[in-house]
């Protein structure tokens, strides 16, 4: 959305104090694990952009608590599987070629947005390991959260990376809560957890791969994963919404939702064994 746009729908210019004022009256609190999801074109106009808002993520939740974003860097993939944009197979041997091997303090996100690509270089930020589906932490169990992420230590029954020991995993063990911020379910990473739990029905394995590191040299690592993910979050956010009397807040211009995550996963699975058809 063009900047002016963002000026001529906002009424109060946002500041991190502001921010940090109205996510703790959307629930947020000193201590908690929060795994945000932030559209930052949603919120209106802040004043210092997105490293405001990460101030006031740090703030909400203290020095004792933790963020989590997802900072996915899906261009390291399969070419032959890419769908936002399909590229023409001619290319798909020199994208796996020379592609640049995942550096988690390199790699720049892919379609995460302002917020998410500014977080991963946060001094003190983790990254985990996952090629091309990555997760980033900040605050006191930042570490814990990004650790065995990669697709050696998922093993073959994780829908992207999202199982059990994943950042996402890792959030439900804690029971941390979520933040979609100017964003609906469709986006909740949260949900992916809930596919792995399930047993990924209707989704199909694939065949990926990307470019990593391996003692030190550049290589085209394969691996399975999981396709078709995703496709009904917002019918289940919606359906877990209602009933669980979710409230929508406003932060800015945006709307805003803060629960939870063991609830939604657990309701996630329940929904997705019930409506989803049989793994394929």
């Amino acid at each position: 959305m063009p900047e002016q746009d963002v000026v001529e729908r906002t009424d109060v210019p946002l500041t991190a104090a502001s921010l940090a004022d109205q996510l703790r009256a959307c629930g947020m609190a000193v201590g908690q694990t929060v795994l945000a999801h932030v559209a930052m074109s949603k919120l209106g106009w802040v004043v210092g952009g997105a490293e405001a808002v990460i101030l006031a993520l740090i703030e909400a939740v203290g020095g004792s608590g933790t963020i989590v974003m997802v900072t996915y860097s899906t261009n390291n993939g399969e070419p032959s599987l890419w769908q936002h944009p399909p590229v023409p197979e001619e290319w798909w041997q020199t994208i796996r070629d020379h592609t640049p091997a995942y550096n988690p303090q390199t790699t720049p996100t892919r379609g995460m947005g302002v917020v998410p690509e500014l977080f991963r270089t946060w001094p003190d930020a983790v990254r985990s390991a996952h090629p091309a589906f990555s997760l980033a932490a900040l605050g006191a169990r930042a570490e814990y959260i990004v650790a065995e992420h990669s697709p050696d230590e998922m093993g073959e029954r994780s829908p992207v990376g999202m199982g059990e020991r994943s950042p996402v995993g890792k959030v439900y063990e804690l029971d941390g809560h979520v933040l979609l911020l100017g964003i609906d379910h469709r986006a909740s990473t949260s949900l992916h957890l809930a596919e792995a739990r399930a047993g990924c029905p209707g989704m199909r394995k694939v065949r990926t791969g990307s470019a990593m590191l391996v003692d030190g040299r550049r290589e085209w690592v394969t691996y399975v994963d999981w396709a078709d993910g995703g496709k009904d979050f917002h019918t289940i956010g919606d359906a877990f919404d209602a009933a669980h009397d979710i409230p929508v807040h406003r932060v800015g211009a945006a709307e805003a939702r803060f629960f939870q995550q063991r609830p939604v996963v657990d309701f996630g699975v329940e929904w997705m064994r019930r409506h989803r058809d049989a793994q394929t």
